[in-house]
């Protein structure tokens, strides 16, 4: 893609209608009578970062759309007396989904400076929408689909695979409904049971041979339609990826503001306390609403740039440093199968590292080997030559 990483601002947004059954994010309807003080709470936590001037906003949570059109014109207008006019970004992102993307929240959201909208379909199929708790149906996300495109917004489109009773035909459908409407820009995310949802005390557990079959399909698919795939679970038409991401996954600066809200500015990585109510007395009081930080260096430093890196399809240039501290993990994954190295024709080098396919299934495998603690591994002078693709 050739973009250098770009100063970004995360907004997060808590509140919801309901929990749906797979939802281990900080969200909920138990959040909502706390609006007013939290939008409070998002200004004055903005207030302690005079001077930064992002390039990109996303506005996530939760579910933003929840808000009201009074509640939506108060976030963007504090938003803009901070960090300047959002018309002057480069991209201004919000999360909604299809119940709540009414059409004067989408007009509003025209007028203050949105340009692009992430949809979360999820499924086409309504009985499997009842199922996982989601509030809407596949006619109300058309309906808001077709407002936000007649209005000129960018679109993203969310869709799951490895549902509770999900067919490979019926992922498949999904994602031709969706393409039908020709996005430009698609999440495809095979699901993941996390701990204390819904979905983890009914006891269910995802199909991953058939989750995988899903995602191939879903490549194959995509690809056909015009899609360039350009991250683990993100497909885009040309020039349309989100700019906002991938300035997470090259490693570059972020602000962000509420609950549960993560930063990374000046090489210190901080995360805010997940407790909307928390959080709120905190900031009042002026404090510091973080409730961890670090800083990376040396090897550990070098292992996020790596697991980050390789989450982008095209991969992640291989520096002096990344191969000073990795190469012999580097070459332990290429072996298995897990990555590709792309070397010099000259030294032999390895310049460039990304995922192989299998590695697109087996991702968190090749993950683990960047985090600590480090197995040690043979040194680079042990790989014989003979043996480097």
């Amino acid at each position: 893609m050739g973009r250098s990483a770009a100063a970004g601002l995360y907004v997060h947004v808590p509140f919801c209608s309901g929990k749906c059954a797979y939802c281990a994010f900080v969200s909920g309807p138990q959040h909502r009578a706390l609006s007013g003080r939290y939008l409070d709470a998002l200004d004055r936590e903005a207030s302690f970062h005079p001077g930064f001037r992002p390039e990109t906003l996303y506005v996530g949570g939760g579910t933003p759309s929840e808000l009201g059109v009074p509640e939506l014109e108060r976030l963007f207008g504090l938003l803009a007396g901070r960090f300047g006019p959002l018309e002057a970004l480069r991209e201004v992102t919000v999360e909604g989904n299809p119940e709540s993307l009414l059409p004067d929240k989408l007009s509003l959201l025209r007028r203050l400076g949105v340009g692009r909208l992430s949809i979360g379909l999820q499924s086409s199929d309504d009985r499997l929408l009842e199922g996982l708790g989601r509030r809407h149906r596949c006619a109300d996300f058309e309906r808001a689909y077709r407002e936000a495109e007649r209005l000129g917004f960018s679109l993203s489109v969310d869709v799951m695979l490895g549902l509770p009773g999900q067919s490979l035909s019926g992922a498949l459908s999904t994602l031709k409904t969706v393409m039908r409407l020709a996005p430009g820009h698609v999440s495809v995310y095979c699901l993941h049971v996390e701990e204390g949802t819904p979905l983890e005390r009914r006891g269910f557990a995802a199909d991953e041979d058939l989750s995988r079959e899903m995602f191939e399909s879903s490549i194959e698919l995509l690809a056909r339609a015009g899609y360039r795939h350009y991250e683990i679970s993100n497909f885009a038409r040309p020039g349309l990826e989100s700019r906002h991401n991938e300035n997470y996954w090259l490693n570059g600066p972020y602000l962000g503001l509420g609950a549960a809200a993560a930063s990374h500015l000046r090489g210190v990585r901080c995360e805010n306390d997940p407790d909307p109510a928390s959080y709120c007395a905190k900031v009042e009081r002026g404090e510091s609403p973080a409730v961890q930080s670090e800083a990376l260096s040396g090897k550990e430093k070098a292992g996020e740039d790596l697991l980050l890196g390789l989450r982008l399809v095209a991969g992640v240039p291989l520096t002096s440093r990344l191969r000073r501290h990795f190469t012999p993990e580097l070459e332990s994954l290429r072996r298995r199968g897990l990555i590709e190295l792309e070397r010099s024709p000259r030294t032999g080098l390895p310049l460039r590292a990304r995922l192989s396919r299998e590695g697109l299934f087996l991702a968190n495998k090749v993950f683990q080997e960047f985090v600590p603690p480090f197995e040690t591994l043979p040194s680079a002078e042990s790989v014989p030559m003979g043996e480097r693709a």
